[in-house]
């Protein structure tokens, strides 16, 4: 059976909706998802931990959902074919596979053999079809963490009543094994109002991990989970987890009294303080995540498509003012981005980042640059055809540190003659709307809706690192395969390939090079990073960390591996005397 189905987007995710475009059985409620627990009288062993904030959005392969949150609901609810050992590398998940494995070199050919017993917890089986549905949409939707590998995909078969899945790839692929982690239940998705953006927009319809949804309370901050009774594997040694919104008093009082067992939360340089006042019965880690918080000067925007006027913005640019406001003194001080594909908290990193701009403001060379395109500072504004240099700012919403750095951003460019106009769409309506306008001739158009009407020319986001360097490259940087197929008209509309909505058909070889591993990814970053650098689209500020907070009211929790955190081990957390 060859599976090849694509998602229909329609409005809203809502089981009474999900049972009436689909035969497959309507999607349980989450809070009875699973039978709960046999009742003996005894008070459910629970752990209580600390977190920034319960938000709605909690799909992990979407930028505008990332929040520790969706990190650790991922890992406690949902099926991954590999996943990352404490040392960085990666090892299959004999929970969910029995067993993944490359069976052709020509064309490249994975072949993926899952569990028979494997099923989510409405009793469907865990199958192709899932498979198939996370490739269609990491590989059409706009705004996802690392499409790259995916985009490679060029079939995908299901055999075996759905249990072994054959993907071929378009060419030899050395990270493939980063790809299909935090599985979806297709049957309850594909045809579900709203699609791929209302997945995972409130809830989940659908779990299968050693631990299920009690209660999820945005209101009160609060994700009760339970342990998933239907799970096939090692059960949980604990009855009950509590992921619950703390402030920097509660957080503290809450650790100090032993009814939060440990945190995972952004802390200030004065929060630190404070928590290493609480003495050695708090142990205290930085956790880097796998995101940098950078600002794009997109050249797809009318304005910025001049690489003079990118020269031109990124000199006035106090990068270390934005990279301290940003931080506030907290773990991410330590982590300075300064490469463009690499994360300070990767073995190996080296920084890239060339004197001058975009590391401080260089007056002298922005004069020179918005001169040489045509503007000329008049009245303290800088004009072309006396029309006034304008830029739109956007950030993601209320979220930090977006929307502190892009406040300093508007400040300085404020400062130098630039009229801004700073804008806060919802991080959804921002990564699948505003950035995702589609491009002609090189330029997004701006459709005149109320859901596109604003040419975003700057915006302060967070990028995706980590895992496989070269499907991190051609993630941020790479093109949509449509945008350089021998052919492509380029007056033909086509949906940027990232954020940034950076193309260059010069580069793209390089690129796909890297890829493919007929290039080393560190011999491909030699030449790429020095011209990434000058074409002045993505200024890398830091790698975004949280600290980990462990009181002595627990046993088994660890830092985890390198930016995935500490949930991956939660089976095996205890409680243990105060």
């Amino acid at each position: 059976m060859r599976v090849n189905r694509k998602a229909v987007p329609v409005l809203a995710l809502a089981a009474v909706l999900v049972t009436s475009c689909s035969n497959t059985p309507p999607p349980p409620v989450v809070s009875s998802s699973v039978p709960p627990p046999p009742t003996t009288g005894k008070t459910p062993s629970q752990i209580v931990v600390g977190v920034d904030d319960v938000l709605g959005g909690y799909n992990p392969h979407n930028l505008a959902d990332s929040s520790q949150v969706t990190s650790a609901l991922s890992q406690l609810l949902l099926p991954s074919v590999f996943r990352q050992k404490d040392d960085g590398s990666t090892q299959l998940d004999k929970n969910l596979m029995k067993s993944a494995e490359v069976v052709s070199q020509q064309p490249f050919v994975v072949a993926y053999e899952i569990r028979p017993d494997a099923s989510w917890s409405d009793g469907a089986p865990i199958a192709a079809e899932d498979f198939d549905y996370l490739r269609t949409q990491m590989r059409d939707q706009p705004g996802v963490i690392g499409p790259a590998g995916y985009r490679q995909i060029t079939d995908l078969q299901s055999r075996e009543g759905g249990k072994r899945v054959e993907v071929t790839f378009a060419k030899p692929y050395p990270g493939w094994q980063t790809l299909f982690s935090d599985l979806l239940p297709a049957h309850l998705l594909k045809d579900a109002p709203d699609g791929w953006r209302g997945a995972l927009a409130s809830n989940f319809p659908a779990i299968a991990g050693p631990f299920s949804i009690k209660s999820l309370d945005t209101a009160r901050g609060e994700v009760i989970l339970e342990r998933n009774e239907r799970y096939w594997e090692k059960p949980a040694a604990i009855d009950r987890i509590v992921l619950r919104r703390s402030d920097q008093n509660t957080l503290l009082a809450a650790l100090r009294s032993g009814n939060d067992q440990f945190a995972l939360a952004r802390t200030t340089g004065d929060e630190l303080k404070l928590l290493g006042e609480l003495g050695p019965a708090v142990q205290l880690h930085t956790v880097a995540r796998p995101l940098v918080a950078d600002v794009l000067l997109r050249p797809v925007s009318a304005t910025l498509h001049d690489t003079q006027v990118r020269a031109g913005i990124a000199a006035l640019i106090d990068r270390a003012k934005l990279v301290t406001e940003g931080v506030n003194g907290g773990p991410s001080s330590q982590l300075h981005a300064d490469a463009q594909v690499t994360a300070p908290s990767v073995k190996g990193y080296t920084a890239t980042i060339p004197p001058g701009p975009p590391t401080a403001p260089d007056m002298a060379k922005a004069e020179e640059s918005l001169k040489a395109a045509g503007y000329a500072k008049t009245a303290g504004t800088w004009r072309k055809n006396g029309k006034a240099l304008s830029l739109v700012i956007a950030s993601p919403g209320t979220q930090e540190p977006y929307a502190t750095i892009a406040k300093e951003l508007t400040s300085q460019l404020s400062a130098q003659g630039i009229e801004v106009n700073a804008i806060t769409p919802q991080p959804r309506d921002l990564f699948s709307g505003l950035l995702a306008m589609p491009v002609t001739g090189g330029i997004q158009q701006p459709t005149g809706d109320s859901a596109g009407s604003v040419g975003v020319d700057i915006a302060v986001v967070p990028q995706a690192v980590g895992g496989d360097t070269a499907s991190v490259l051609a993630s941020t940087f790479g093109c949509r395969p449509e945008q350089t197929a021998a052919g492509t008209d380029p007056a033909k509309p086509v949906v940027p390939g990232n954020s940034a909505g950076f193309c260059d058909p010069a580069l793209q070889p390089s690129i796909d090079a890297a890829l493919s591993g007929a290039t080393p990814v560190t011999e491909a970053l030699t030449t790429l990073e020095p011209e990434l650098w000058r074409q002045n689209v993505v200024i890398p500020l830091f790698q975004l960390a949280d600290t980990l907070a462990i009181g002595s009211g627990i046993s088994g929790v660890t830092p985890g591996p390198p930016m995935v955190g500490p949930f991956g081990s939660a089976v095996n957390w205890t409680r243990g005397p105060k």
